[in-house]
């Protein structure tokens, strides 16, 4: 993209992919993506988490925001969201690198916990072709009390 003083910019794909969508890239929507880039993939945050972080870095965006924004990066697959049984969500970094991965989570103080496992991959994969089904991945969520509540 040139500029008019001749300076050039790449834009980054969160902007581009806003720009084909019609949307912006507010400085809101920046901080919240930063902030799952600065924690790196592998962590489980749940909007008002994100908000309590936003805060403590001086960051002034409301939890409307922070819901808005979580879903919006969901959809343009920046993040991937969690579902718990309880009702809650969490949200993490989509990673290439570990696109089919589980999650143990904890039903009392939702500690959640990332493991792999080839077994599980491979049962998705079997259930798909049976059914006539394409994977497009592969995801458990076991449900379990950590070590602390237990």
């Amino acid at each position: 993209m040139k500029l008019n003083a001749g300076y050039s910019s790449l834009a980054s794909p969160l902007e581009l992919g806003l720009h084909k969508s019609g949307l912006r890239l507010t400085p809101q929507r920046k901080k919240v993506l930063d902030l799952f880039q600065r924690i790196g993939s592998g962590n489980h945050l749940s909007a008002e988490e994100v908000h309590a972080h936003l805060l403590q870095m001086k960051s002034r965006v409301s939890l409307a925001t922070i819901y808005r924004t979580l879903r919006l990066l969901v959809r343009m697959g920046f993040l991937h969201e969690l579902e718990l049984s309880e009702g809650g969500h969490r949200f993490e970094l989509l990673s290439k690198d570990h696109p089919d991965h589980h999650h143990l989570v904890c039903i009392n103080c939702g500690r959640t916990e990332e493991f792999e496992s080839d077994e599980v991959v491979d049962a998705g994969r079997k259930a798909a072709e049976n059914k006539g089904f394409k994977l497009i991945e592969s995801t458990l969520n076991v449900r379990a009390l950590c070590p602390q509540c237990i």
